[in-house]
């Protein structure tokens, strides 16, 4: 177990990063245990094994990609490819050429046959990213690869055959853009067989320390910088800061804190530390997930707060002040021994 350290005033206390081996907080690489993440996780699992088709929608840098990809590695497509396309990352012109191919020839410039990606994610899953973005001239011919399974590389009149899972992803409410013209309603349809909204960073709160531990190991073992302690003020800062660029802005920030920080402690750039805000109704606070953190190394402890084994050295405090701290969060004997016994992974008010 890879741990490093949280300060709680003028003591340090064992935080535990989450591995990939600790369901409770990490699901195939997917860090968290807020009611609004499992609740996307239970889609996940429930849709992965089928072959309908997915529209994930959500805020800029909520994970899109990463939902995609995990579907693809649960479903029994997961020994063939998983190929990604961003539609915003091509000029118009070029999208069709990227998706479906070219012959040599068949038009300037191309100067040798190309592999669009509906061919390359043969047997496998292909993540349309900014669906949203398509032009209108291209959405009939991408209904068609759909609904038909096949396709013609431009400059071709062989008709291709293709079995590809396609999940699309986009942060644009499409049913605005039918409504207004832009977007196909028979492609929405067709693509929207099977929803599912990720969740903004702001409403699960609870999982930015399990995030913030996560990361700022990563990035430490990546640059070579030890990084010891993450103090409360830090943590409280990241806990109610309303990132607005969700999980992606979390990392960049802590990659940044990682590359500024000396002496092993934690130390947030000034560009990180901005207005705080009110927490969002529901949202748990900075002490839930504190009690959620020691109600799960008690759990690893087996209930023992005491010893060299005990749940206190793990947590680099004193029996006494553990007890104190237990005692102010409100987590009992009887919660700890009902957690441990049922093999929960969390103790709650």
């Amino acid at each position: 177990m890879k741990t490093m350290h949280e300060t709680t005033g003028t003591e340090e206390r064992t935080v535990h990063q989450a591995d990939a081996g600790s369901s409770a907080a990490d699901f195939h690489g997917i860090v968290g245990r807020s009611a609004a993440l499992q609740r996307v996780l239970r889609l996940v699992e429930t849709v992965a094994t089928t072959d309908a088709a997915i529209l994930i929608r959500g805020e800029t840098g909520t994970g899109k990609e990463l939902i995609a990809n995990l579907i693809h590695r649960l479903s029994g497509r997961r020994r063939g490819p998983f190929v990604k396309f961003n539609c915003t990352a091509i000029p118009a012109g070029l999208l069709e050429s990227e998706l479906f191919g070219h012959e040599r020839g068949a038009f300037t410039g191309a100067i040798a046959r190309r592999t669009g990606r509906f061919e390359l994610a043969h047997n496998g899953t292909l993540l349309l990213d900014e669906i949203g973005d398509v032009p209108p001239e291209l959405q009939p011919k991408l209904l068609r690869v759909l609904e038909e399974q096949d396709f013609e590389r431009i400059g071709s009149t062989q008709t291709i055959r293709t079995d590809v899972r396609v999940i699309a992803a986009t942060n644009r409410p499409l049913e605005e853009l039918v409504e207004a013209g832009k977007f196909r309603a028979d492609l929405y349809y067709r693509l929207n067989v099977f929803p599912i909204d990720l969740p903004p960073l702001r409403e699960r709160t609870e999982d930015i320390p399990l995030l913030a531990r996560h990361f700022v190991a990563h990035h430490a073992r990546n640059l070579g910088r030890r990084i010891d302690a993450i103090s409360p003020d830090v943590m409280e800062t990241l806990v109610h800061y309303p990132w607005p660029g969700n999980v992606r802005e979390l990392q960049h920030v802590l990659q940044r804190a990682v590359i500024l920080s000396h002496g092993g402690r934690l130390e947030l750039p000034p560009l990180a530390v901005k207005t705080t805000r009110p927490p969002v109704p529901g949202a748990k606070t900075y002490d839930d997930a504190l009690r959620e953190h020691i109600g799960e190394v008690l759990r690893e402890t087996n209930g023992i707060v005491a010893g060299p084994r005990g749940a206190a050295v793990r947590l680099g405090l004193k029996r006494t002040t553990l007890l104190s701290k237990m005692q102010k969060l409100g987590i009992t004997p009887d919660q700890v021994s009902q957690t441990f016994n049922s093999g929960g992974s969390s103790l709650t008010r």
